[in-house]
């Protein structure tokens, strides 16, 4: 994947990403309400080193891309990918944002940038996110750009020691046209 926008460029993870990686990836409340931990260095060397050639088209494996903003070339966060193991034309996605670069409309910026990629350019039919009931910035993002919300999941997950619920958002490819 390669989406260059304004403010954006969307790219494989790197190996000098990391000390950027690691600053928010290894930040609690980065991870609050993820499906990952907090990282040490090594563990974020070995993610990245992981994705760095991954691409985008296996079902049912994630792939994390960098979203780097393109006016000093740094990374600022990550979004994950991954087509659905049963159905190739149904995506999950996820975007992670370092918390310095929050609230300035950067993850939004990447999302629809995604979203224009996976609807227009690779022919996806249904894009879905899961998002924690208790991430109120996420659930604003999603519905500020037309997400559904689809379902509500009542503790559902176990993490970080407790049972949370989730919601289920998801955008079909003539809801993107529209």
């Amino acid at each position: 994947m390669n989406i260059i926008m304004s403010r954006l460029h969307i790219r494989n993870l790197r190996l000098d990403d990391l000390d950027n990686f690691h600053a928010y990836r290894s930040n609690p409340n980065v991870t609050k309400y993820q499906g990952f931990n907090v990282m040490d260095k090594t563990e974020a060397l070995d993610f990245i080193k992981n994705q760095t050639e991954k691409s985008f088209g296996t079902p049912g494996e994630w792939v994390q891309y960098g979203i780097v903003e393109a006016l000093n070339n740094k990374l600022i966060g990550d979004c994950a990918i991954k087509l659905e193991i049963d159905d190739p034309k149904i995506v999950q996605i996820g975007i992670t944002i370092n918390p310095a670069y929050q609230n300035k409309g950067f993850a939004k910026d990447a999302l629809l940038g995604i979203m224009a990629w996976l609807f227009d350019e690779k022919k996806i039919h249904r894009i879905c996110e899961t998002v924690d009931v208790e991430n109120l910035n996420s659930i604003k993002l999603l519905e500020s750009v037309g997400f559904r919300r689809e379902g509500h999941f009542v503790e559902n997950i176990f993490f970080n020691g407790k049972y949370g619920s989730e919601f289920q958002y998801a955008m079909l490819k003539k809801e993107w046209e529209k």
